[in-house]
């Protein structure tokens, strides 16, 4: 646990004496500094804490926020957390075989508009069309996309991007292609870049007709990381 440790780093980060930030809080000094040095708080004054710095009573507790980037702890402030820890709201409806091994659903142009709202229920990603790629690694989870349009050349229109499932976002290592699925843009591949600034990623096309542009963190739904191409057909 890192309260004491997280609650001096953050009244140090907003420039607060014991003193300040003990009468902000209704407080003594005194109490404050026990605080500091791994005195445990009342469950109500943990609270009123968590609401003073806008941090989450989990991040507050769990988390050691001293090592996080501003573009991290901006996200935590914002109540985006989820988007920083990946431990939250990053869980996954799959489908499996008889066997019970993961399949790999199949998400065609026809079908992106109806995932983008329906990610998460178990009888549409079960309608999705399935397929096997054995050569790909076993600790992962899959899915594949239809490309539409030429933003990603020389990937071309209509090819099938195969993907991991990103559950981390922070580990994304910068210019990596992806496909991000979002709430109002539906799902586009790109090449991403994080920390561009507070709350945003990067989304850059490889075909420079098209122009990079910002998206913020909080549009994002899933972060899907390219691992393959293929360019077969599906009926259904």
């Amino acid at each position: 646990m890192y309260f004491a440790d997280n609650l001096k780093f953050l009244r140090t980060r907003r420039q607060k004496s014991q003193m300040d930030l003990a009468a902000e809080l209704g407080l003594t000094r005194t109490t404050l500094s026990g605080y500091e040095k791994n005195v445990q708080p009342p469950f109500k004054v943990l609270i009123r804490i968590s609401e003073y710095f806008n941090i989450s009573l989990d991040a507050l507790i769990k988390y050691r926020l001293e090592v996080l980037s501003e573009f991290q702890l901006s996200q935590i402030e914002k109540g985006f957390d989820v988007d920083v820890t990946g431990n939250k709201l990053r869980l996954l409806t799959i489908s499996v075989d008889s066997e019970g091994d993961e399949n790999i659903e199949m998400v065609p142009v026809k079908a992106q508009a109806g995932y983008t709202s329906s990610y998460g229920d178990l009888d549409f990603i079960a309608s999705l069309p399935k397929f096997k790629l054995p050569f790909l690694p076993k600790n992962r989870t899959y899915r594949s996309f239809q490309i539409k349009g030429d933003s990603m050349l020389p990937i071309k229109e209509g090819s099938w991007v195969t993907c991991s499932f990103a559950e981390d976002w922070t580990t994304i290592k910068d210019g990596k292609a992806c496909i991000v699925v979002t709430k109002d843009e539906g799902i586009v591949f790109k090449l991403i870049y994080k920390y561009l600034d507070e709350g945003n990623l990067l989304l850059v096309s490889t075909n420079r007709d098209y122009s990079p542009y910002k998206l913020p963190v909080s549009q994002i739904l899933e972060i899907w990381l390219f691992e393959t191409v293929n360019t077969f057909e599906i009926s259904k």
